[in-house]
């Protein structure tokens, strides 16, 4: 399971990917990643790629989710 120190830094750099229009962060790539229980509360999500990723339990209220990749 990724712990929130763990998972910052990947949504930061999402967000200063999105914000930039791709010229500066990373696309999230959460492929596959253990997201059991995770606080994604308002979390950006926008075209993250989270395939395969488990989301049993997260809070995702509020989390924009919009062109995220959710296969699997």
């Amino acid at each position: 399971m990724m712990t929130h120190e763990e998972l910052q830094p990947t949504l930061d750099a999402h967000r200063e990917w999105l914000t930039s229009g791709g010229a500066r962060g990373k696309r999230a790539d959460l492929t596959g990643a253990d997201l059991y229980g995770a606080n994604l509360y308002g979390a950006n999500l926008t075209r993250a790629d989270l395939t395969g990723a488990d989301l049993t339990g997260a809070d995702l209220t509020g989390a924009n989710l919009t062109r995220a990749d959710l296969y699997g």
